[in-house]
């Protein structure tokens, strides 16, 4: 699935996910673009390490959806934050998030992640230090 609106990212995101293929999953993603799947400090950068970590959410069972909470767009960048489930064939949910991500509108007219932070919209506060 080609993305030409940057608002359609995360609803195609999870329906590659649903369709289990890896190289469907990283066709969004920028050659040298960024994924943090969690709070940690942890990059994967480049399609090689982005693979290995979508493989594993591969692993998962159930059937994502993801929703955009925002899109703001400037120029050929795009800031998203989308809210997704997996959820079981009961309807269980397994996961939810909410991610930040900033994708990037390419030459051909498609937009691509170049930072893509799974659980960033969903982190806890910043404790005040005053």
């Amino acid at each position: 699935m080609t993305v030409t609106d940057p608002r359609q990212m995360n609803e195609a995101f999870a329906h590659a996910f649903n369709s289990r293929s890896v190289g469907t999953l990283l066709a969004f993603y920028e050659p040298a673009a960024v994924l943090r799947i969690d709070s940690s400090d942890r990059d994967l950068i480049g399609l090689d390490a982005i693979a290995g970590e979508l493989r594993q959410l591969l692993q998962m069972p159930g059937t994502m959806t993801s929703k955009n909470n925002f899109c703001v767009v400037q120029g050929d960048l795009a800031l998203l934050r989308a809210d997704w489930e997996i959820v079981d064939a009961t309807g269980t949910i397994i996961v939810s998030g909410s991610s930040a991500e900033l994708v990037r509108r390419q030459r051909d007219g498609r937009w691509l992640y170049v930072i893509d932070h799974a659980a960033g919209a969903g982190l806890p506060r910043v404790p005040s230090t005053s």
